[in-house]
């Protein structure tokens, strides 16, 4: 038993130094360009579900934090704020699915192809989504989650969703960027989505690890019905976002256990349907219930789980049609040791970047900031 553990938290630990330039990378890309977006103006943005205002909630979900706790904060303050609710839940898929530090973890990962369909399927999913909402939203469902939002029941996060540094002013963006005032708006984003996402990253490679470690493919491969190419086409996307909920992972947390899905037999549109399901998993699942009512919490279940399923599916019959479906599962699921290699050089250097944004952060008070970060924002009129 306990050489089995180790083995777990040795193969989770290669794992998280594989992927550990990639996420640092990804943060500070993402980390600039949130030091450049104000957040001020999202809910006069977002003033219905026509097709200008949810591609906007794409844009602004894509260029916002990976955390998926503060874009569930976040899409509730816009939505209190006058925000259209299908709007602020487009956003809210978008800046899970569609945020930079994703597509680099998973290109590092999973490869190129499924990058793609992550890439090609979000919006596809935002759009599934705005239709169940126009077919299926209840004007008294929505009044009731309007009333329970109003309440300001806290969930994880709020503070930093509240958080607003981006310099508007002052020149071109990279002179924004540049500039004292973006430099530390940068340093602060950069730290606090660390620190939103660590547990779930923490999480989902303890997960992985054990999975990879503990559980043979034969197993995978008997559950994703690999034997039935047809039925298994039709069972991943099934059962791909059913395995997200119970494993507690989110954001980027959940892309080291897709890697072991994926070379476990799950099928293409399967794994696709894993990495969308970060935002019904069971923690934030009640966040629903507390922001928006019980009712309103089964309805986005329901919605965004046949939204993710049945986009999941069209991408894998799109890319079966364009031979774009590996023929190989090459998805790196390291073994349990760590080496001398470029990936070490990178993360060094990489490292060396993280630090000298951490002490900026450090020095500018990012350290209070951090402390206030799972406190309530100030009570907010719709």
């Amino acid at each position: 038993m306990i050489d089995a553990v180790i083995r777990a938290l040795g193969m989770a630990l290669a794992m998280g130094w594989e992927i550990l330039w990639p996420l640092i990378l990804g943060f500070a890309l993402s980390a600039a360009v949130q030091a450049v977006v104000s957040k001020q103006q999202m809910s006069q943005l977002l003033p219905d579900d026509r097709p200008r205002s949810i591609a906007t909630a794409l844009a602004l979900g894509a260029a916002s934090s990976s955390c998926s706790y503060a874009a569930v904060a976040l899409a509730r303050s816009i939505f209190r704020k006058g925000a259209n609710f299908t709007a602020a839940m487009a956003f809210e898929m978008a800046s899970t699915n569609l945020v930079l530090e994703l597509g680099i973890i998973m290109v590092a990962l999973l490869g190129w192809q499924l990058t793609l369909a992550e890439i090609v399927g979000a919006p596809l999913m935002v759009v599934l989504l705005v239709l169940l909402f126009r077919m299926f939203l209840r004007q008294d469902l929505l009044e009731l989650a309007a009333k329970q939002a109003d309440k300001g029941l806290v969930g994880r996060m709020e503070g930093h969703a509240e958080m607003d540094m981006s310099v508007t002013d002052g020149g071109s963006l990279w002179q924004r960027m540049t500039s004292g005032r973006g430099l530390t708006a940068i340093s602060h984003y950069f730290v606090m989505d660390w620190a939103a996402v660590w547990l779930d990253i923490a999480g989902g490679l303890l997960i992985a690890g054990a999975l990879a470690a503990w559980v043979p493919n034969s197993f995978w491969q008997s559950f994703f019905l690999t034997g039935h190419p047809v039925l298994a086409t039709l069972w991943g996307p099934i059962v791909g976002p059913l395995v997200a909920v119970i494993s507690f992972v989110c954001s980027v947390g959940n892309i080291p256990l897709a890697a072991v899905l994926w070379n476990g037999g799950i099928c293409f549109g399967g794994v696709v349907a894993f990495i969308f399901a970060d935002l019904i998993v069971l923690p934030i699942l009640n966040i629903y219930r507390k922001y928006y009512s019980l009712k309103m919490a089964g309805f986005l279940f329901v919605t965004f789980y046949v939204a993710m399923g049945v986009a999941a599916l069209i991408v894998e019959l799109i890319f079966n049609g364009f031979a774009l479906v590996p023929s190989e599962r090459k998805a790196r699921v390291v073994e349990a040791s760590i080496t001398w290699n470029y990936t070490t050089w990178l993360n060094v250097v990489f490292l060396v970047l993280a630090g000298l944004l951490a002490r900026r952060f450090l020095k500018t008070g990012g350290a209070e900031m951090l402390r206030m970060m799972n406190e309530p924002p100030p009570t907010e009129a719709r």
